[in-house]
C-alpha cells in the first residue's frame, strides 16, 4: 500500500526486520490488494510500445538498461510480499522466513540500481516501464503453486539466464561498477529461484503432485511466452531448477 520508492524499500526492510526479531505474528487476517500502490512515474506501458534502449556503449543504452532492471526489482518487492500475504497460511513458518529474505533483498537491489542511476545522472521513473511480472501476479492470485511456478521459477529464473550477458556488455564498455553489481544481483536471484522451487516442491508433495509435470502444467495454463533457450543450466541447477522441469517447455 506505499507508493513512494524509497518509502516502499524501507517499509520491505522493516517488515523483514521485524519479523527477524518475533515482533510479527504468522498471521495472515490483512486483505492483499489487487494492486500495489504505484507512484506516478514511471509511465507503464506495454512491452510492445517500450522504447529502443539503442547501443550498449552510449549512457542513454545502460541507462535504459538499468532503469528496466530497477522497475523489475521495485516490482518484486512486492511480489514477495504479496506471496507472503496471500499464501503464507498454506505454509510452514519457513515459507515466510525465506520470503521476508526476498523480499528485503529486493528492496536492497532496487536501492543499488536507483543509486547507479543517479550516479549517471537520471533516476527511477525517468523512463517508461512495463507491467509485465504484475500481470504475472493478476493471473496466479488464486494459485501458490501457480504463482511459484511463473514468478521465481518462469520468470526469475530466465534472469538467470540472461544476467550473465548484460554483465559482459557493460564490461565490454568498461562499465565495471556496474557489472560488479549486476553479479551482486544475481547471487541473490539464484536464492529466490531456490525459495521458489523449494516451497513447489514442498506444495507439489503435499497434493501427491509430480512437481515437473505439475509445474509443465502450470505454465502452460498460466504463461502466455514460451521458454527460449538459451538457458544457464548451471544457475539453474545451483537453484534445484533441474532440466526435468523445463526441458519439455523449451522452444
Amino acid at each position: 500500500m506505499t507508493p513512494e520508492p524509497r518509502a516502499k524499500l524501507m517499509a520491505a526492510r522493516a517488515a523483514s526486520r521485524c519479523w527477524r526479531q518475533g515482533r510479527l505474528a504468522h498471521r495472515f487476517d490483512a486483505a492483499m490488494p489487487d494492486t500495489p500502490a504505484r507512484p506516478d512515474a514511471p509511465l507503464l506501458l506495454p512491452a510492445n510500445q517500450m522504447p529502443k534502449r539503442g547501443k550498449i556503449g552510449s549512457d542513454r543504452s545502460r541507462i535504459a538498461i538499468l532503469h528496466a532492471l530497477a522497475h523489475i526489482e521495485f516490482v518484486a518487492i512486492d511480489l514477495a510480499f504479496d506471496l507472503i500475504g496471500r499464501f503464507g497460511s498454506a505454509f510452514p513458518q519457513g515459507f515466510v522466513d525465506d520470503w521476508m529474505q526476498v523480499g528485503a533483498e529486493e528492496a536492497m537491489h532496487f536501492a543499488l540500481l536507483d543509486r547507479r542511476l543517479r550516479q549517471l545522472g537520471s533516476f527511477y521513473g525517468q523512463l517508461p516501464a512495463h507491467d509485465g511480472l504484475w500481470q504475472a501476479a493478476s493471473e496466479t492470485a488464486q494459485d501458490a503453486m501457480a504463482r511459484l511456478a511463473i514468478v521465481p521459477m518462469v520468470l526469475e529464473a530466465r534472469a538467470l539466464d540472461i544476467t550473465p550477458s548484460t554483465i559482459a556488455r557493460f564490461e565490454s564498455v568498461g562499465d565495471i561498477i556496474s557489472a560488479r553489481m549486476l553479479r551482486r544481483i544475481m547471487t541473490d536471484e539464484i536464492r529466490h529461484v531456490a525459495a521458489g522451487t523449494r516451497w513447489f516442491e514442498h506444495a507439489a508433495k503435499r497434493e501427491g503432485l509430480t512437481p515437473a509435470n505439475h509445474y509443465q502444467i502450470l505454465v502452460k495454463r498460466h504463461f502466455s511466452g514460451s521458454l527460449k533457450p538459451p538457458f544457464n543450466d548451471s544457475a539453474r541447477r545451483q537453484a534445484g531448477l533441474t532440466l526435468d522441469f523445463y526441458g519439455a517447455l523449451a522452444q
